[in-house]
């Protein structure tokens, strides 16, 4: 059995990758009852493009990461749900301050890695609501398969699984011309005045395309049809449409 398929998952974890001003934040705009959902903010100094009233904490040191979740485990009934925002400054974070220049740097990385385990396979799974972490991702040349392949940055032996492989569900933020977008889902999709005059959309892209084989994103089969490759960059609209997906 591979090391993929070992993973636990939360059915309603997601990952929103993208690249710097793709999107991501500004998808968590619709969320409802933001009272109710802890925002955990890993970027000093990062402000939301959007006024907001999400339960805001600001880390400095990424084990108050768990603290928080811990927290929000107990109080569970208080909240709808969890923010990270992101996993790849909570990661450097990590880095920075517990395995650079360490006396053992192995053990430095091996806790790098069980920090990121115990998160994702064991606090937020018994959390046991929907949480939704935003990433930056980075373009690598592939010079095996001699092709750019894109994918959230990791170190160490979580590198080989990759940060998405705790995922079941990974949507991409991107910009795309208007022009470009297939016959889609008008249930998912919605193309504004504004944006038909500005010429191009963010969305999420849900889906695979011919173009996109070197990005890792990722959904269990049947959840998104070839007209849903694209949507509006909602989170709300997503987490819906998993809880359609999951209760049918």
């Amino acid at each position: 059995m591979s090391d993929e398929q070992d993973i636990e998952v939360n059915d309603q974890l997601v990952l929103v990758g993208g690249v710097s001003g793709a999107g991501k934040s500004a998808s968590l705009r619709n969320i409802r009852n933001q009272d109710r959902w802890l925002y955990i903010n890993t970027e000093a100094g990062k402000r939301l493009p959007f006024r907001n009233s999400f339960m805001n904490v600001r880390i400095t040191d990424p084990w108050q990461v768990h603290e928080y979740v811990d927290q929000a485990i107990e109080n569970r009934d208080d909240l709808d749900g969890i923010i990270i925002d992101s996993s790849t400054f909570m990661m450097d974070m990590f880095e920075s301050q517990y395995v650079l220049g360490t006396a053992d740097t192995m053990k430095g990385w091996s806790n790098y890695a069980q920090f990121w385990k115990e998160l994702i396979q064991v606090k937020l799974v018994k959390f046991g609501k929907p949480v939704v972490i935003i990433a930056h991702v980075l373009d690598v040349y592939d010079e095996k398969a001699m092709e750019m392949k894109r994918s959230v940055p990791i170190k160490g032996a979580l590198k080989n699984q990759g940060v998405e492989a705790y995922f079941s569900t990974v949507v991409e933020a991107t910009k795309i011309p208007v022009k470009d977008l297939p016959k889609y889902d008008e249930r998912l999709l919605h193309v504004s005045e504004d944006e038909q005059d500005l010429g191009f959309k963010y969305v999420f892209q849900t889906r695979l395309t011919e173009k996109t084989i070197g990005t890792r994103i990722r959904s269990p089969m049947g959840m998104f049809s070839k007209s849903q490759t694209y949507m509006d960059n909602c989170v709300q609209m997503l987490l819906d449409h998993l809880t359609e997906f999951y209760r049918a």
